[in-house]
C-alpha cells in the first residue's frame, strides 16, 4: 500500500516498466515506484495510460480517479479481488444487524456535526443553531438532523444567501474535495475485504458506494475547513484541485493523537467494520480535532 498522491495536470504518457510508473511529458520523463502510489489523479483528458500500467496499480491497490472535461472527477477504479476480500467478510456484510447499523449511523452523524460546529468555531462564527440540532440528535437520525444541521452551517460558514448546489467556485471546489474523499473511504473499504454498495444508511441502487457515502461523513468538514480558508477561490484552478488533494496529507489528532488524515480515515474505517461485522463490540471512538494550520500549496497566485 502506497502513500503518494500523484497528480496529472498535463498532456502525458503513462506507462509501466520494472516495477515503475513512467510519466512521460514535454518537459521529460519522470519515474515513480509503484509501491509508493496510494492515489493517481489523472486531471486531464489529455493524457494516454495503458492497461499494463492499469493493472499493476490495481495490484498494488491504487487508487486511480479520472476528470472528465470540466475537470471534474468523474470515474475510478476498482479492483475485482482485493487481497483480503472473502466470502466469510461478505456474508457477514449481508447480515450486519439493524441495531448496530443504526447506533454506528447515530455515531457518524453526532461526530459529523460536532466537527460541523468545530469549524464554526474556528473561523469565530455563532455555531448556537447547529449546536442546537445536535441536542435533538436521536437513534438513527429518525427526525433528519444531519440534514437541517448541514443547511444551517453551510449558511453561517458561507453567508446567508449560499446555495449548496449552485454552480459557484466554491461548490465546485467542495464537491472535488468531498471526491477525492469518497474514493479514498471506497479505497479503505476494499482494502479491508467489503462492499461500498451496502451501505447502513445511503441505500441508492444508483449509487455503488453507499457505505462509503456514509463513512465519510464525520470526513466532510475538513473540505469545508480548507475552502473557507481559501474562500476568495474564483475557478477551481489546478492549485485549487492539487491543494484539495493534499489535504489528505494534512495533520489532524485523531482519538488524542496527531496523524495524517489519511492515517485516520484507514484507522476509523477498519474499525467501524469491525464493529459492524461484531469483530469488536464497543462502538468506535471518532473524537478528531482540526488544528489552526491550513497547508495552502502555492495559491497565493489564484486566490
Amino acid at each position: 500500500m502506497g502513500w503518494r498522491s500523484v497528480i496529472i495536470t498535463q498532456h502525458a504518457k503513462l506507462t509501466y516498466s520494472m516495477n515503475m510508473m513512467i510519466v512521460q511529458t514535454r518537459d521529460g520523463i519522470n519515474q515513480v515506484p509503484i509501491e509508493d502510489i496510494n492515489l493517481l489523479l489523472v486531471s486531464t483528458t489529455q493524457a494516454v495510460i495503458t492497461s499494463a500500467l492499469i493493472s499493476k496499480l490495481a495490484q498494488n491497490q491504487t487508487k486511480i480517479i479520472f476528470v472528465d472535461e470540466k475537470d471534474n472527477p468523474v470515474t475510478e477504479t476498482m479492483d475485482y479481488y482485493p487481497g483480503s476480500r472473502n466470502l466469510a467478510k461478505l456474508n457477514q456484510q449481508f447480515k450486519w444487524e439493524s441495531q448496530r447499523k443504526q447506533v454506528l449511523w447515530t455515531k457518524v452523524i453526532n461526530q459529523k456535526i460536532t466537527n460541523q460546529i468545530a469549524v464554526l468555531d474556528n473561523f469565530g462564527l455563532d455555531s448556537t443553531n447547529v449546536k442546537s440540532e445536535l441536542d435533538k440528535l436521536e437513534i438513527d437520525d429518525v427526525t433528519n438532523r444531519e440534514a437541517i444541521a448541514a443547511r444551517r452551517y453551510f449558511m453561517i460558514l458561507f453567508g446567508q444567501k449560499f446555495i449548496r448546489r449552485d454552480t459557484s467556485a466554491v461548490n465546485a471546489a467542495l464537491d472535488y474535495g468531498y471526491a477525492i474523499l469518497l474514493s479514498s473511504f471506497n479505497r479503505e473499504i476494499a482494502v479491508n475485504g467489503y462492499l461500498s454498495y451496502l451501505g447502513i444508511h445511503h441505500c441508492s441502487e444508483v449509487n455503488q458506494f453507499n457505505l462509503a457515502s456514509d463513512l465519510m461523513e464525520p470526513f466532510r468538514p475538513f473540505v469545508d475547513y480548507w475552502v473557507k480558508a481559501h474562500e476568495k477561490i474564483k475557478e477551481l484552478t489546478p492549485d485549487i484541485k492539487y491543494g484539495l488533494v493534499e489535504l489528505l496529507s494534512l495533520e489532524i489528532k485523531f482519538k488524542g493523537k496527531k496523524t495524517l488524515l489519511t492515517n485516520a480515515i484507514s484507522d476509523y474505517t477498519r474499525e467501524c467494520l469491525h464493529y459492524l461485522s461484531e469483530e469488536n463490540k464497543d462502538i468506535p471512538e471518532m473524537e478528531m480535532n482540526m488544528t489552526n494550520e491550513v497547508p495552502n500549496n502555492a495559491l497565493n497566485d489564484n486566490v
